[in-house]
């Protein structure tokens, strides 16, 4: 397996942190703390460049937030001048270790992303039940094949850093990069465990450490028909024994490996037939629909519009990208519905 050493010098590379700069201020522009930084701009990544040459650079502490949506979750925001150092630390490293991925992770990749997993899932089940298929009937009853579905208990804040940066120098063989990565893991509340959801380095090693379950998947279980996105997975197979085994295995691998573990009550075997919840969309034979809790999600956005609670330019944004989501559904009338909502309110 190839290693690269010497690399270090190109994250602090002038030419990096400017793109660093300009990826981490996108869509934020109005924000105080990019203003901010831009008041001295020139000075700011200079200083930057200095603490990563001199091995001085110790990030801020993070910020730390509630998000309610709808479920509860801790997200760790890092000061502007540290976003600058991940997008950097991403650019060189991030194409290294997406070589190694398989081709079915998803989350947070070029060219892939959860409509293109939606894609995958829907190809796997027309493989593996197309024997159920009834020609010119739409019975999704006669739809044959199971899916186990998986999701990892607590997946961003078990992360072991001692397992995670020993997957890291399979690949990695630069000391000063490795450094730089445990000044970023270190920047939390848990000493050698968990990650921020707020960071993009979180998200680059939560695919770097999963990527250990994928092979085994792939190369091990020889599991065709096996797509992961972030620690949301799924495999599907004729034989439901079949898929009881594997996720015996899996769970077994999960803890012994990576000192994490599959989440008792979302992990389950699902017959094909009834429809497999999986990034976003209940997922049947013949249709897709929106989770019931994303429809309410967007209600609630109309109804706070016409409370005046949302501006028509905020609205119209929402409504936008909601909109492009949900048509990957059986959402026509839906979609009718909310945009005549929001153009009725709109007139008034």
């Amino acid at each position: 397996m190839k290693t690269y050493n010497n690399i270090y010098h190109k994250i602090y590379d002038l030419g990096n942190l400017q793109l660093a700069y300009k990826k981490a201020k996108k869509g934020k522009s109005k924000k105080y703390y990019v203003i901010s930084f831009e008041k001295d701009l020139k000075n700011n990544i200079l200083h930057l460049q200095k603490e990563l040459k001199n091995l001085t650079y110790k990030p801020k502490p993070l910020k730390t937030f509630i998000l309610r949506d709808p479920k509860t979750r801790k997200i760790s925001i890092s000061d502007f001048r540290d976003r600058i150092i991940h997008h950097a630390v991403y650019n060189i490293i991030g194409p290294i270790f997406d070589k190694t991925f398989i081709y079915d992770s998803y989350a947070n990749r070029k060219g892939k992303g959860n409509l293109k997993a939606l894609e995958r899932f829907h190809c796997f089940m027309k493989k593996v039940s197309r024997n159920g298929k009834v020609v010119g009937q739409f019975n999704n009853n006669q739809i044959k094949g199971y899916c186990l579905k998986c999701d990892i208990r607590r997946y961003f804040f078990e992360i072991n850093h001692i397992i995670l940066l020993r997957i890291i120098r399979k690949k990695i063989n630069d000391k000063n990069v490795l450094w730089l990565i445990e000044q970023i893991l270190s920047n939390n509340l848990t000493e050698n465990i968990g990650m921020p959801l707020g960071n993009l380095t979180s998200q680059l090693f939560a695919n770097v450490y999963l990527n250990e379950l994928d092979r085994f998947v792939k190369h091990h279980l020889k599991a065709k028909f096996y797509i992961r996105y972030v620690d949301d997975f799924v495999i599907l197979h004729p034989s439901k024994s079949q898929l009881q085994l594997w996720k015996y295995e899996i769970n077994k691998f999960l803890k012994s490996e990576l000192k994490i573990k599959l989440h008792n009550q979302k992990s389950r075997i699902i017959p094909l037939a009834r429809g497999v919840d999986f990034v976003g969309f209940r997922n049947f034979y013949y249709f897709r629909l929106l989770r019931k809790r994303n429809i309410k999600k967007m209600f609630l956005k109309v109804r706070d519009y016409k409370d005046n609670k949302l501006s028509s330019e905020k609205i119209y944004e929402i409504h936008q990208g909601w909109n492009a989501y949900a048509r990957w559904a059986n959402t026509y009338k839906l979609r009718l519905r909310i945009a005549k909502s929001i153009k009725r309110k709109s007139v008034e």
